[in-house]
């Protein structure tokens, strides 16, 4: 039986006491039998739920019942809240204003002492972490392609490229990641006949076909999105070699920055990147000797960059 359900058939009890078991089942998408098992439900969870037969009867909770006030330990309180800032400091939110209304919500629940305290987090807590460029998706294009993912269920996507091209294309969802302040979706697209790496901030649409696929052997959506972003187009393709060990620079380089290979005192280094100035700034702090392969301007940004160094010293 699912929770979500089981919930929202509470919710419309207390907005709209007396719909009846066809009006329930309908909006809650189940046939009468499984309302029924929801008001048992309720009821075995100490929520009493009343059923009145006949032409004006419904489902409705006992007069005089209130739910309680939601109650959290100052542990649970002071967790939803932190989870809560840092979702809308990192990207990995539905919205500015969804936030800002939860928070508002858990305050008005929660009882005055444990309400100041959590209130006295929310104000002073900073967080140094924040996504470059947050994209946020919106909740029902998540929450749908989540369900598919977890269903194995293929979706027609309405999706908008970085070039602004609208295209539908059928993807089977592998899976959703997010990353640097955005939400992707990696899955199989029949119209290119390939996986692919699909911005979620980019779908305008998200519909279920009901088509079902089987389970990907043994794929790794984290490591497929990363990869993909790893060989995004830039202005500048980069080629280097460091004189560290392979484990050492896997340690410290991301798969999404650059692709490295070679062995232990010669790791080379394959990157993609629209300022040069910036990966003369990264080459520099990671402390190794390297050698530049290409191009042949980033050796102008390196030596630029150690003359700035060697002013300000």
């Amino acid at each position: 039986m699912s929770t979500n359900r089981v919930l929202a058939f509470l919710e419309l009890l207390q907005a709209r006491p007396g719909l009846t078991g066809p009006e329930l089942a309908a909006r809650l998408e189940v046939d009468e039998r499984t309302v029924r098992r929801y008001a048992v439900r309720l009821t075995d969870l100490g929520v009493p739920v009343e059923a009145e037969r006949g032409r004006y009867g419904g489902y409705r909770l006992m007069p005089g019942y209130r739910l309680p006030p939601l109650m959290l330990t100052d542990d649970e309180a002071t967790a939803v809240v932190l989870g809560l800032l840092a979702g809308r400091r990192t990207g990995m939110s539905v919205g500015e204003a969804a936030t800002e209304s939860a928070l508002a919500k858990i305050q008005r629940v929660l009882p005055a002492p444990l309400g100041e305290r959590v209130r006295a987090v929310e104000e002073t807590v900073a967080l140094t972490a924040r996504a470059a460029a947050p994209a946020p998706a919106t909740a029902g294009t998540l929450l749908t392609l989540a369900d598919a993912a977890r269903r194995r269920v293929r979706v027609r996507l309405a999706y908008r490229s970085f070039r602004g091209e609208d295209s539908e294309r059928p993807v089977d969802p592998y899976g959703l990641v997010f990353h640097s302040g955005r939400w992707y979706l990696t899955g199989h697209d029949h119209r290119s006949g390939e996986v692919r790496t699909f911005r979620v901030d980019r779908v305008s649409d998200a519909v279920p076909t009901g088509e079902e696929f089987p389970e990907p052997d043994g794929f790794d959506p984290v490591g497929h999105v990363l990869e993909s972003l790893a060989g995004v187009p830039y202005r500048y393709e980069v080629e280097v070699v460091l004189e560290t060990t392979l484990a050492e620079a896997r340690r410290r380089i991301p798969p999404s920055v650059a692709t490295l290979s070679g062995t232990d005192g010669a790791v080379r280094v394959v990157a993609r990147a629209e300022r040069l100035d910036g990966m003369a700034r990264m080459l520099a702090g990671l402390g190794w000797p390297f050698t530049i392969v290409r191009p042949d301007e980033l050796r102008g940004e390196v030596r630029a960059l150690a003359r700035r160094l060697l002013g300000e010293a």
